[in-house]
């Protein structure tokens, strides 16, 4: 049997795993959006703080990905519950980094036009700053994604759901005919869902930032 004839014949098994991996992604990036994104804001005018948050998050994104799993595992049980906090651990970085990047990018004399017009802080924040900010934010986004997409895989080891389990059966079973076909849909799999969310990326980037700014 054939690479294509096993993906045909697991098509579905395929496409479920496909979803499951990009559900729990999502999941993921999306709590941390709104932790990574809420610290940038919280501390991109203090260069100390930033700096200091900024370094917390590198320091999670240097433990081994088995090692931080096997501590989640400890705390919360097997499953897709602490695949899902480890991978929010891991995607702060990009994003808390971008978000203060591109808020401190921003022009001051910009601001200040604002605070004429009479904006608050919080005004300026929003109409202001964010938007200004906000391709620089999205690549952090674009980034985080992409990082705890190949993460995940190696979360199957835990219990979690996704293309890994799919590269694990592959692996557990070394020497059997079938092996590599399967180790090669998971891994290829996990491939086209990268490519597909990265795409949604630059579409939504196109259809978010207006031509001035992206010119």
């Amino acid at each position: 049997m054939s690479f294509v004839d096993y993906v045909m014949r697991r098509w579905p098994e395929l496409l479920e795993m496909a979803l499951q991996h990009a559900l729990y992604v999502l999941i993921a990036v999306g709590i941390a959006a709104v932790i990574g994104t809420g610290l940038g804001v919280l501390t991109y005018r203090n260069r100390v703080a930033s700096s200091l948050v900024v370094t917390i998050c590198s320091m999670i994104l240097t433990i081994p990905s088995f090692a931080l799993f096997g501590l989640m595992v400890a705390w919360v049980g097997l499953g897709n519950g602490p695949a899902v906090i480890a991978l929010v651990a891991y995607a702060l970085l990009p994003i808390v980094r971008n978000t203060v990047t591109g808020l401190q990018g921003v022009d001051p004399a910009i601001g200040e036009a604002a605070k004429g017009m009479g904006m608050s802080g919080y005004m300026r924040l929003v109409r202001v700053d964010l938007p200004l900010a906000w391709p620089v934010i999205l690549t952090g986004l674009r980034v985080a994604t992409m990082l705890v997409v190949s993460i995940f895989a190696i979360a199957a080891y835990i219990g979690a759901d996704g293309l890994g389990q799919e590269i694990d059966r592959g692996l557990s079973s070394i020497g059997a005919v079938f092996a590599l076909d399967v180790t090669l849909a998971g891994t290829v799999g996990i491939v086209i869902v990268a490519l597909i969310l990265d795409g949604l990326y630059l579409a939504l980037g196109r259809a978010t930032t207006s031509k001035g700014i992206r010119s």
